[in-house]
């Protein structure tokens, strides 16, 4: 930018460092040199391209030699400058959100979305966002894995524009978000299923659902318990996080505000099934996600470590034996859709961004043909059933 004495213009323009500034022409224009300069923040620089100029009367040396008068005089460009001034502020107001914050820019399929995903969905929402994110290259979504408890804080303090969790939100919680304003919106997306491991030298693999709960109440507390002729000893029960969905699931399905005694917590699913691995009478609750996608190496050398516990309907017989005419079932899909598998749960996609940006796209995607697809080969239920069409000659 020059600034000669020649110089017949003022010029507002954008430095690199994300400034306008407004210069003087020459010394002799003004009795004294100005250089204003205005923040602007960086999605606003495209908004203004400002090139304002202001003769004044030099190309006449008898006038220059004179007394140089400007065309504008001093009070006309005062007010000219209060009214650009004004303009600038009302257009920097009207680019933001009723909080004084930028207005977001993100789109369904493009931008920058923060999300939450319970810990037990990592493997099916890694693939769903990878999937998503190669489809839409412009799309960046930022996914943390953090137990139930955690994700929804991140959801309630609007670090998250999305959680993924295994329950629609509960009556204060929604009054926590209606007292602000905001009307979340939740989307079932799958039905997904709690598993029980044991140990692969365990010979105890079948269960009625009367006898779990008589373990997680504390009840029983060896093996001997089930069964008499078993050589292990107390039964270790290991839960992937005190605060998880997994172990929420378990003291309601007890009804038992506490776990027993007996239980304790790791910090991960993975880290359920290497410990069940290593201790003998150990009893591991993980989602059914990690073990379901036969395909998955990861899945597949999962299954090598443990043996997945079969479980009679509710009721059928009361304390069921091993080794008796009752039919067991394994958290396979059929059996979680039919839900004979008597511990199954819903998973659902909250969404508090209820404008069309980028969290909205991404749960349309999950919820939508190609995502439901996903969860089938993951071995959940799709909450909507993806379609096949079959041409018949």
């Amino acid at each position: 930018m020059q600034t000669r004495n020649e110089s017949t213009h003022i010029i507002l323009q954008l430095s690199d460092d994300s400034r306008l500034c407004v210069y003087r022409p020459a010394p002799d224009f003004f009795k004294s040199a100005y250089e204003y300069h205005f923040t602007i923040p960086d999605w606003a620089r495209h908004r203004f391209y400002c090139l304002c100029y202001f003769p004044h009367n030099t190309d006449n040396p008898k006038t220059e030699k004179k007394s140089r008068k400007p065309i504008i005089n001093m009070k006309k460009f005062k007010s000219i400058y209060i009214f650009f001034i004004l303009s600038l502020l009302a257009l920097l107001s009207s680019c933001n959100g009723p909080d004084g914050k930028p207005e977001p820019t993100d789109t369904p399929t493009s931008g920058d979305v923060s999300i939450v995903v319970d810990e037990s969905y990592t493997m099916l929402f890694d693939t769903e966002l990878y999937t998503f994110q190669s489809l839409y290259k412009n799309a960046h979504v930022h996914a943390k894995f953090l137990p139930e408890d955690q994700a929804l804080q991140a959801l309630m303090t609007d670090s998250a524009k999305v959680a993924v969790i295994n329950r629609p939100l509960n009556a204060d919680e929604k009054k926590q978000f209606e007292a602000r304003n905001l009307f979340p919106i939740e989307t079932k997306i799958a039905e997904d299923a709690i598993a029980f491991v044991v140990n692969r030298e365990n010979p105890d693999t079948n269960f009625s659902p009367e006898q779990l709960i008589e373990i997680m109440s504390g009840k029983d507390t060896t093996w001997k318990q089930i069964n008499q002729k078993s050589a292990l000893n107390g039964i270790r029960i290991i839960f992937d996080n005190p605060s998880s969905a997994n172990a929420r699931y378990i003291s309601a399905f007890s009804k038992s505000q506490h776990l027993p005694s007996t239980a304790f917590a790791v910090k991960s699913n993975p880290e359920v099934i290497e410990y069940v691995n290593k201790k003998r009478n150990a009893l591991g609750v993980v989602s059914v996600n990690w073990i379901s996608d036969r395909d998955d190496s990861i899945s597949r050398g999962f299954l090598k470590k443990i043996k997945v516990i079969g479980f009679s309907k509710p009721g059928a017989t009361g304390f069921s034996k091993p080794g008796t005419d009752e039919k067991y079932y394994k958290p396979y899909q059929a059996y979680i859709k039919t839900k004979e598998y008597p511990f199954c749960r819903d998973v659902y996609m909250i969404n508090r961004q209820t404008r069309a940006g980028l969290g909205m796209g991404f749960v349309s995607f999950v919820a939508g043909d190609q995502g439901q697809r996903i969860i089938l080969k993951m071995g959940l239920i799709p909450a909507i059933a993806p379609t096949r069409l079959v041409e018949i000659h």
